[in-house]
């Protein structure tokens, strides 16, 4: 195994040797997703994004590697240390630069620790960790974030020892429904009745939607659909993460894993919700409307992704993070997790002892929140998203 290599583009490593990495299984860690994010100038140093892709090669080329950024601050990750960074601050230490592992701008669960499928996952993953901490320790940065973990590189984090932080989503769960009314007959009369209504109220005021690839997304309804999309971010006071070239060169480059909803009245596009998929898994991530109808965001980011489960028997829908509103729709509570490594040995301490306390109100507040779920036959809370 020759040394570690850091690299500033992940141009510098290869699309085929990097999807190869098992990068290619989830949208968001695929060569062409962080070729996008570059690409379009959503990551790099500018944006406080700055990548370094941590690559470990053998004599087959690429065995093993991670997407890191460093960071100047922490927009744009979803798993929130700002109280950490204040600590830092009023007792005069830095707490940026420190370095990410993470899908940019992604609430979503997926592999960190990238590794060869020939070669030895958990030794491998354990070298990419100790590497990561070295370099840490050599830019003397403040630690090590990894963000949305799957279980295996949850595991590895945890024996390496670092801090193990969850969080709570909401997620629904295909388990083999024919059709949407199918899934409908395992809820409550009353929760039935409900979502009934709010498809009929959709569909009374004359909006009906239409499913699309990236593939079938010409510039001129990309346009469109950009602009819905930046408006639901100005409403909030600032720009979206991600650009109208970001989306272009998605579209283009991995037209299978970009699926939009497009809401019409006729043929006016009066909303849109924007996702992403592989085989196992739909994920939600933006939203947008021109027009205030009854239930049209209920019915555009939620039945609609879930219908598009249903037909394409995918077996999971993510819709992303917050929003107890989603749980009467059938999404369930879901544990992530996030890893810490954390340089400086009294903040290790603290920030432990907080992350304790943390963890019992997440698991007590999933626990409750499942009590609410629309099903007539009540679930066992998973461990993990």
């Amino acid at each position: 195994m020759s040394k570690p290599g850091y690299h500033h583009s992940i141009e510098e490593l290869g699309a085929a040797q990097w999807n190869a990495l098992g990068a290619a299984d989830n949208p968001f860690t695929r060569y062409e997703f962080l070729a996008a994010l570059e690409h379009s100038r959503c990551v790099g140093r500018a944006s406080g994004w700055e990548p370094r892709y941590l690559a470990l090669r053998d004599a087959r080329g690429l065995a093993a590697a991670s997407a890191a950024f460093v960071k100047t601050h922490s927009f744009g990750e979803f798993v929130f240390d700002f109280a950490w960074a204040r600590g830092y601050e009023r007792l005069g230490r830095r707490y940026y630069p420190k370095l990410t592992l993470a899908a940019p701008f992604t609430p979503a669960s997926g592999p960190r620790l990238l590794v060869r499928p020939d070669l030895d996952r958990e030794a491998q993953a354990t070298r990419l960790l100790a590497e990561l901490e070295a370099y840490a320790a050599s830019q003397r940065l403040s630690g090590v974030h990894a963000l949305f973990l799957d279980e295996p590189a949850r595991a590895a984090c945890a024996r390496r020892g670092w801090l193990l932080r969850r969080d709570c989503q909401f997620h629904w769960t295909n388990r083999g429904y024919g059709t949407f009314e199918d899934y409908l007959a395992t809820f409550t009369a009353e929760k039935r009745k409900k979502a009934r209504r709010e498809r009929r109220r959709v569909q009374e005021a004359g909006v009906h939607f239409e499913t699309r690839l990236g593939g079938e997304l010409n510039e001129a309804l990309l346009d469109g659909i950009y602009a819905l999309h930046r408006d639901t971010f100005l409403r909030h006071g600032h720009e979206p993460y991600l650009t109208r070239a970001f989306f272009g060169e998605a579209a283009r480059t991995m037209p299978e894993s970009l699926m939009v909803k497009l809401a019409l009245h006729g043929r006016t596009l009066v909303a849109v919700a924007i996702f992403f998929l592989s085989p196992a898994a739909l994920y939600g991530r933006y939203w947008g409307a021109a027009a205030d109808y009854h239930s049209l965001h209920f019915e555009t980011c939620y039945h609609q992704g879930i219908e598009f489960c249903i037909e394409r028997q995918i077996g999971r829908f993510e819709p992303g993070t917050q929003g107890e509103h989603k749980v009467s729709r059938g999404f369930e509570p879901a544990i992530t997790w996030s890893a810490h490594y954390i340089a400086d040995a009294d903040f290790r301490h603290a920030i432990a002892e907080y992350l304790e306390r943390e963890g019992a109100a997440v698991d007590a507040y999933a626990l409750e929140v499942q009590g609410h779920v629309p099903y007539r036959e009540r679930r066992s809370l998973g461990r993990l998203a």
